[in-house]
Formats: structure tokens, sequence, C-alpha cells
């Protein structure tokens, strides 16, 4: 009996037919700085250098983790392509980056080319937003590694900063911290978070403390504050950028933090958002513990000169938010 590479769980043909229904997608994000096609070998982006006098490359790479299996349960994938990139823009952002190119990883248990489309719109439409081009990615299905309805999701971004303008500078005592409120859990917190409302509750609940169906509580796409502060990142009272994901508030601020400083937060100064308020509730979880491992609806600190308070505040404002003064540096 012939053995094949289908028999064995790998779909030649169904990955073809995957990357054939992204194609478009993915193309709808280029800009003229993109030298290549979809399928290359590598991507290739021309660095618009007349713009800047030092620039500077910034680069980062992370995951959505286990809200993975919130979408799998939800038989929903396009958010957590908007999250990962999401994710990743905010990460440079804290270095006071533009977005330039995105590549992502996508390991699949079994190819399924609508589960790969939808991730892939996901991804699309969360570059458009942020100006950002998909520029490349990998597919692999590998059903040693991964369960059939198994998948993973994994994103590199590069961007770029005029040198003289790199976060964080200038941190000081005194300075102000400016909370910018989260969706929810954004992509972190969410083993805890499936650990203790998963016992209680399906993904297709609706439950009353939420007053929303817990599933679309939990897929709520991570925010991209890059279009909210881009024009604020030349500003000289701007002294850094932190943005919250696992370690929560003080274990991401801290990151950035000169020796010899520390934060000083007004916990009370905001409430938490009804989600963690549930999980706290529901699962007797310390406050410590939530103040650690959660946003707890704020999702970026930017940390600025005391006496540009109400610069930025307005600022914020007239991009719609509501800004928290949650603290300072001592």
């Amino acid at each position: 009996m012939k053995s094949s590479y289908k028999e064995s769980g790998v779909d030649i043909q169904a990955g073809r037919d995957a990357v054939t229904s992204i194609k478009e997608l993915v193309k709808q994000t280029y800009d003229a700085n993109v030298l290549t096609d979809v399928g290359s070998f590598g991507g290739c982006y021309e660095l618009p250098v007349s713009q800047y006098q030092q620039p500077v490359l910034v680069a980062s790479t992370d995951g959505v983790g286990t809200k993975l299996m919130i979408a799998n349960l939800m038989e929903r994938y396009d958010s957590v392509g908007q999250c990962l990139v999401n994710h990743c823009v905010n990460d440079i952002l804290t270095a006071g980056a533009k977005p330039l190119f995105f590549l992502d990883y996508i390991g699949l248990g079994k190819m399924e080319p609508p589960k790969v489309a939808q991730i892939v719109a996901g991804l699309a439409k969360a570059c458009r937003e942020n100006h950002c081009t998909l520029i490349g990615g990998e597919m692999a299905e590998m059903p040693g590694i991964y369960r059939e309805k198994d998948f993973d999701l994994v994103g590199t971004i590069t961007g770029v900063v005029e040198k003289k303008q790199l976060l964080p500078r200038n941190i000081q005592r005194g300075d102000l911290l400016i909370g910018l409120t989260s969706s929810g859990l954004h992509t972190n917190g969410y083993s805890l978070a499936r650990a203790v409302l998963l016992k209680k509750h399906k993904v297709t609940d609706f439950v009353e403390e939420l007053n929303d169906i817990l599933g679309d509580v939990l897929l709520r796409v991570h925010r991209s504050y890059y279009p909210i502060v881009e024009e604020l990142l030349t500003e000289r009272d701007l002294h850094g950028i932190s943005h919250i994901t696992g370690g929560g508030i003080e274990g991401n601020t801290v990151r950035i933090i000169p020796a010899g400083l520390q934060l000083s937060i007004d916990w009370d100064a905001w409430d938490w958002l009804p989600i963690f308020k549930y999980i706290q509730q529901l699962g007797n979880v310390a406050t410590e513990e939530m103040r650690e491992v959660f946003n707890l609806g704020i999702g970026l600190i930017l940390i600025v000169a005391a006496t540009a308070r109400e610069k930025f505040s307005a600022a914020l404002r007239e991009k719609g938010e509501n800004p928290v003064i949650l603290g300072r540096i001592a």
C-alpha cells in the first residue's frame, strides 16, 4: 500500500486553496513601498529613507495566547487576527515607532481554507487601519504538533522612528501617568479567565453581570492606540509609553522607568470593566493577583511632564478618549 502526504495529515492542495483565498485580502494592505507579490520567498519593502534623518527600525514579535481557544469555541476567527496586529503595533508604539510591515505565522492541526481566510481577513483589516503592510507570512499544517481544530497565531512587526524621537526619554520624578481605556482582556490573562468563567458558563451564555454574550466579551478586539497618539509622538513632554499586557499596569510600566524612580498608582482613579469584576467575584481572585494578570481596563499609559497635563488630556479627548490620571513617577 502506497503512503501519501495527505494520508499522513498534510493536504498540499488545501494549503494552495488557502493561499488563493487570501491573496486579494493581503494585496489590499500594500503600499507603494512593497516590491514583491504574495507568495514570494521573502517580502521586500523599500524603506522611505528620504523621510528621515536618522531612521531607526523597531521590531517586535508576539502572539494571541489562549484567546485562540475562545475563537475556536465560538468558531469565529477574524477578531484574533486584528488582536495580533494591534498588539504588535502597540508594542513598537512604546518606542515611538510608526508601523511599516507585518508578517504572520499560522500553525494548524488541519488546513481549513475558510478558517485561514477569516484569520487573514482580521490581520488585513487591522493592517489597513494601522497603515501597515501585510508583507508575508507562513501557514503550516502540522498534525503531529496540533490537534485537528487547534491553531496558533504569531506575528512580527517592523516599524520606524526618527532616532531623536525614540521613547522612553527623560522620564523624571513628578511625571504623570495618563491611562487610556482597554476594550477588555485584550490578549492577556485568558488562561485564568477561562479557568474561572468556563467552569460556570458556556461561551454562548448571556451573562447578566456583563449584559452580553460571554464569548463576544472575550473576543473583543485588542485596541490599537497608534491612531490615537500618533500626533503626540513628537511632543517633547511625552516621556514614555507602556503597553499594558501580561504583568499588568505595574509590571509593564516599571520596564521603562529609570533606576531610582518608582510608580505611585492611584488604584481608585478608574472603575474596572465588568468582565474583570466578574472574574474576581466568580473565581475569588485576590486583588493583587488581578493587578498582576490583567489590564483592569487600562490598555496604554502615557508618561508625560506634569506641566503638560491639560495639553495631553485635551488632545486625547479630541480623539474621543476619556483619559485617566492614574498616578505619577515618584
